[in-house]
């Protein structure tokens, strides 16, 4: 997911309902755990790859319905996150993370946006899943942080809307709402076209309705840890 986005965005329009961005590029805690967790899923990969993906990537049950769902294995709608297909994989989910969910993380707070992202990484694994099975292409795994990491640039999408986003290739500036919902649309129209094969369509979509409601009902979810 090639991008760029300004460190330091213009404040939302709503700024008096948060607290002042620090004008810092410290890597606040929960950016800094998921950075760490994901990279060190990328090494124990590296040293036994059949185990990590056999007993931690999100495996869809044979059936259909509910029944696709991993119910022997209900850890897998989180762990699946941790791993990665390959460096590039991991460094651009985490390339992102830390420009989203960084300065995401400085408005909501730690406890707020981690429930955000592991919200989103679980609704994100129950619609690849539950999709897979509706339309008979569900059973082979899926690995990445990619539904949490939408999850988290929804939120930042509606916490800056007007903050323009600068896309590496090709190099056109637009508003970040207006690049969520591109790719939400891209993200939709290749998963049921059937584009680009083997990539997890639905999960991002299922992270997105996570961040909405991250954003939506998360206010009471804990205050802010520094």
């Amino acid at each position: 997911m090639p991008w760029q986005a300004s460190r330091l965005p213009r404040a939302p329009k709503r700024a008096d309902k948060f607290p002042a961005l620090t004008g810092t590029c410290d890597v606040p805690p929960f950016v800094q755990a998921i950075l760490l967790l994901n990279v060190i899923g990328l090494l124990l990969q590296g040293l036994s790859p059949e185990f990590m993906m056999r007993s931690f990537a999100l495996w869809p049950g044979r059936g259909g319905g509910l029944s696709a769902l991993p119910w022997n294995a209900p850890w897998e709608l989180i762990t699946y996150s941790f791993l990665h297909g390959d460096f590039m994989h991991l460094a651009f989910n985490m390339l992102a993370m830390w420009m989203f969910g960084a300065q995401v993380e400085q408005i909501w707070g730690t406890r707020r946006l981690a429930w955000t992202y592991f919200i989103s990484v679980v609704t994100g694994a129950l619609c690849h899943v539950l999709v897979g099975a509706m339309f008979g292409a569900g059973g082979a795994p899926v690995i990445g942080a990619s539904a949490g990491v939408f999850g988290i640039m929804l939120a930042y999408a509606l916490l800056f809307p007007n903050t323009k986003i600068m896309l590496l290739i090709p190099p056109i500036p637009m508003p970040a709402r207006v690049f969520v919902g591109l790719y939400a649309a891209l993200s939709l129209f290749m998963g049921v076209t059937g584009t680009q094969q083997g990539v997890a369509h639905f999960a991002h979509l299922g992270g997105l309705i996570g961040g909405w409601i991250g954003y939506r009902y998360g206010a009471g979810w804990g205050k802010r840890l520094r």
